[in-house]
């Protein structure tokens, strides 16, 4: 069904569950270990969702600040409630002054189309690797360290992602079954199959959502640990790197008008201001997550409105159980799911054909894979960069 310039049918839908394997390890990650709402968490993933499909009208995804939430869930003793409020007030408030001020279409001249090229191959390479990570595990479920499944000596979960990465290559163009769609489904029965929710009393109903007294240390810490070494990464890929990536997966034109440096930082910057406040997950925009959503189907807004509506069910409904839900979808299908989000991403690379410029991307692709730090592989590529055309060195 199509409604003005929204689609609404299920390839749609399959679309807007490509970019899960990012959103439900990191998300679910925060609500257990540093012990965020589960309602606060996914009421703002789906507001988000559905304000950004409305504004931009394409499937412009919503993903959690990666560095903030890995080391919010790496160190929960230090990394305290309070300071991962703190963090996405902090952010959001940035990310505004940013948009209208216009410094953000300054800042934005650093990212030349090379540099933007290898931010996204390596990122492609990290979630490529993150991907196979998951599919090799032998743990059949996120968050059931002891859910290993054997058959004939072999564990379960990487014989899952070996089929089901086959099952998705060969329904990657089917609009009858949609690849993502028919994963999640025949995920998600698996799990339940194998006692993903055996564990579980099913509750209906919303967990309370959390406000926290913020204290001036809570701003500094948040703002030191977390916020400034996410902002770098932030601007490459959540903004420079989605807006180019829009252009290029949408063509440049009337489809993508509205995707600019501003309305990306706004739009981020606005929902991290109010997502702190209720002590929900710092969220941003993301080359890999649009590469998975069009990978898998999604083609306008309507796949953002459609799965928004889902996060808000999930929140409002079944929040008291929401973990255990998003936890039945085994490991190697959010595995798959990155693994081709990260294939998607990296084959952006293909229209950089002057030697030089395919020499600074490679290295900062290097750079971001060996070391998981866009942030580093950024600032060595600009001074590689400038380098290179100002003593015009041939490559």
């Amino acid at each position: 069904m199509k409604i003005g310039p929204f689609t609404f049918d299920r390839v749609e839908f399959a679309g807007s569950l490509g970019d899960l394997g990012t959103l439900i390890p990191l998300s679910v990650g925060l609500m257990v270990v540093c012990g965020l709402s589960a309602t606060s968490v996914l009421l703002m993933v789906g507001l988000f969702y559905m304000f950004t499909g409305l504004y931009f009208r394409l499937p412009v995804p919503v993903q959690p600040l990666k560095l903030i939430s890995a080391v919010a869930i790496a160190y929960p003793a230090k990394v305290s409630l309070p300071i991962i409020a703190s963090s996405g007030i902090l952010f959001g408030a940035i990310l505004t002054f940013l948009s209208f001020s216009g410094l953000i279409d300054r800042l934005a001249g650093l990212f030349t189309r090379p540099i933007i090229r290898g931010i996204q191959l390596g990122l492609g390479l990290i979630l490529m690797t993150k991907g196979i990570d998951f599919i090799i595990k032998p743990q059949l479920l996120i968050q059931h360290p002891d859910s290993t499944v054997s058959i004939l000596g072999t564990a379960l979960n990487p014989l899952i992602g070996i089929a089901g990465f086959i099952l998705a290559l060969t329904l990657l163009s089917s609009r009858r079954f949609p690849a993502a769609l028919i994963l999640i489904a025949a995920g998600a029965a698996i799990g339940m199959g194998f006692g993903a929710l055996k564990p579980i009393n099913v509750h209906l109903g919303p967990t309370p959502v959390q406000f926290y007294d913020i204290r001036f240390q809570d701003l500094v810490t948040a703002f030191v640990v977390l916020v400034v070494p996410q902002i770098p990464l932030t601007l490459g890929n959540a903004v420079i790197g989605t807006a180019d990536t829009c252009r290029s997966l949408f063509n440049a034109g009337a489809n993508t008008q509205k995707v600019t440096y501003r309305s990306l930082a706004l739009s981020m910057g606005l929902m991290n201001l109010l997502a702190g406040l209720v002590g929900a997950m710092p969220m941003c925009h993301g080359a890999g997550g649009l590469a998975a959503h069009y990978r898998f189907g999604a083609r306008t807004g309507g796949a953002n409105i459609m799965i928004g509506l889902v996060f808000l069910a999930t929140a409002v409904i079944f929040g008291k159980t929401a973990i255990a839900l998003l936890s039945c979808i085994p490991n190697a299908v959010l595995g798959i799911l990155l693994l081709f989000s990260g294939i998607e991403l990296a084959l952006l690379i293909r229209d950089v054909t002057i030697r030089s410029e395919l020499f600074v991307s490679l290295l900062i692709a290097g750079i971001g894979f060996a070391t998981a730090n866009m942030a580093a592989a950024f600032v060595m590529g600009i001074i590689i960069h400038h380098v290179i055309r100002r003593q015009h060195i041939e490559l």
